[in-house]
């Protein structure tokens, strides 16, 4: 990435914005506090995509059929070292949820078998697990686990406890959706192998924002988002299959690759090509890397050590305004954070319009964050994140808005 945001001049930063937020071609008259729901795109990265697109439509043929493969094996082998994976053991998806249906639909369920997840799992896996209950009959098995929480024991005990002998799978969140909890993932993965049940994990917000190892983990499968946190292209997500489990490992759309006979050949197949798309947002993952990295001179450990450091700080802010207390460990926290909402005042705001209407109201008043209903006092949470080009007095400015929408 070059210094002046793929070779364009930078424009002037308001004060109160980060000094990263040139090279975003972000609404800069708009506080964007909620990278979290579909990431941002540096404006090297569009750039390198806008010339893939361009080299696409030239040539298609020449692109999708003939030079495609070797591209794609190119990026995972990157992704790969990015995530301390095998290269082979990766297919692109274009989002994580697309990767939770495809699991979902590779296991032969039967009636009586369970389903496990929890209550911060996020509601779009949640329907697709309800979906393939209601399809072959298996039963959703929900672990309650509390919010505010003290520690990780909180997460482990109510899911351990979840466990029968008839459970198939455990669907799990690194990082939750709505309260942004890091679980810990690699004890639930490891106590529940010990206790025959492997995991699918919903990775969509752990790529980019905490450190990320596959193999180690040893998860059966683990779906993830490059379009969040690793800020590439819309549309680039990646699904890991430990090698054991490629075999019976099929995409969500069946197209040329299908074979019957099952083979670690067939799942590169099918999952390389599910008919015509845009490839290019998976293409663009390694310029991606690359930009963030050269933002600041510790690579991707330095952002994503800042980024963290700057969600506990607006947390810190948010508290401190709205006089609530963290609802979780420091620990637990990534470049996301979520605060319970006190009780508002009957009439006001708040009150009137709910998680929906309060958001739109922010996003009038030039604050773009995201709530969510929560069996909490104020019965809505408030998740924000936290970018390179965020800034401390931006969620300064979201606080005096909550606190003047909660009071009437």
């Amino acid at each position: 990435m070059t210094g002046e945001a793929g070779g364009r001049a930078p424009r002037e930063a308001p004060a109160a914005e980060s000094s990263f937020a040139r090279f975003w071609r972000l609404d800069p008259d708009v506080s964007f506090l909620n990278h979290g729901s579909f990431g941002a795109c540096p404006v090297a990265v569009l750039e390198r995509q806008a010339e893939l697109r361009d080299e696409l439509e030239r040539e298609p043929v020449d692109f999708l059929v003939l030079r495609l493969p070797e591209r794609l094996a190119e990026v995972r082998a990157v992704l790969g070292g990015f995530l301390g994976a095998e290269p082979d053991d990766l297919a692109f998806v274009p989002n994580a949820t697309t990767g939770v249906n495809a699991v979902l639909g590779s296991l032969d369920l039967n009636p009586g078998d369970e389903l496990l997840t929890t209550t911060h799992a996020y509601p779009g896996c949640r329907n697709a697990l309800a979906h393939a209950c209601a399809r072959t009959g298996a039963r959703l098995v929900v672990a309650d686990v509390p919010f505010p929480l003290e520690g990780e024991d909180e997460v482990v005990a109510p899911v351990l406890a979840a466990v029968s002998p008839r459970t198939r799978l455990a669907l799990l969140d690194h990082v939750t959706s709505p309260t942004a909890l890091v679980f810990p993932i690699e004890r639930l993965v490891g106590a529940l192998r010990e206790r025959g049940v492997e995991t699918l994990v919903d990775g969509a917000h752990a790529p980019g924002m905490v450190p990320v190892d596959l193999d180690r983990l040893g998860a059966g499968w683990y779906t993830g988002n490059a379009h969040k946190w690793l800020c590439s292209p819309k549309g680039a997500a990646f699904l890991h299959v430990r090698e054991d489990l490629q075999t019976g490992a099929r995409p969500a759309v069946t197209s040329l690759g299908y074979s019957e006979v099952a083979s670690p050949a067939r799942f590169r197949a099918e999952f390389d090509w599910t008919g015509t798309c845009d490839p290019t947002p998976w293409l663009t993952i390694p310029a991606a890397l690359d930009a963030l990295a050269s933002l600041l001179p510790g690579g991707w450990s330095e952002v994503m050590t800042r980024n963290r450091a700057l969600a506990l700080e607006a947390r810190d802010v948010l508290g401190e305004t709205l006089r609530v207390s963290p609802a979780a460990p420091a620990e637990m926290i990534g470049s996301m954070a979520s605060v319970p909402l006190p009780m508002a005042t009957p009439g006001s705001v708040a009150a009137r319009l709910g998680p929906q209407g309060l958001g739109l109201w922010l996003r009038e008043r030039s604050v773009e964050t995201w709530l969510y209903p929560w069996p909490s006092p104020g019965g809505m949470l408030v998740r924000v994140s936290a970018q390179l080009y965020n800034a401390k007095a931006e969620y300064e400015r979201l606080g005096a808005l909550l606190a003047e929408a909660l009071v009437r």
